[in-house]
């Protein structure tokens, strides 16, 4: 699942990665998009940080209730990332490493290693 609310990224991060073999559930829509979700059925979700309505912390959040197993990334363009990332840390309950963070923005490359990588942590 890819939720971003910018859909010129959502259609190009989704094509990439179903290029590459993935399947992929978009949505510019944080409330629409964990209406839609299903426990189990993903492996796993990427989030922007930046939306409106609902954050991608508050989605976070929301999706944790319902499924506590699942993989979430999330996809951020703050330049402040270090001190932002321990702001993070502290309000999430530090469940949250470093390594789930993708820096917006990201070569298409290094997001599919990056996604490999978090799928085998």
């Amino acid at each position: 699942m890819l939720v971003d609310d910018e859909p010129d990224v959502t259609y190009t991060i989704k094509n990439i990665l179903e290029d590459n073999g993935y399947k992929v559930d978009s949505f510019n829509n944080p409330i629409l998009a964990l209406n839609y979700y299903n426990v189990s059925f993903y492996d796993l979700v990427i989030l922007d940080i930046k939306m409106p309505k609902m954050d991608g912390f508050e989605l976070y959040t929301k999706i944790r209730e319902k499924d506590p197993k699942v993989k979430i990334c999330f996809l951020t363009a703050i330049t402040r990332f270090n001190e932002e990332f321990r702001k993070i840390r502290l309000a999430l309950g530090k469940t949250i490493n470093e390594d789930y963070f993708i820096q917006k923005p990201v070569e298409m490359e290094d997001l599919l290693k990056k996604l490999t990588s978090i799928m085998n942590i």
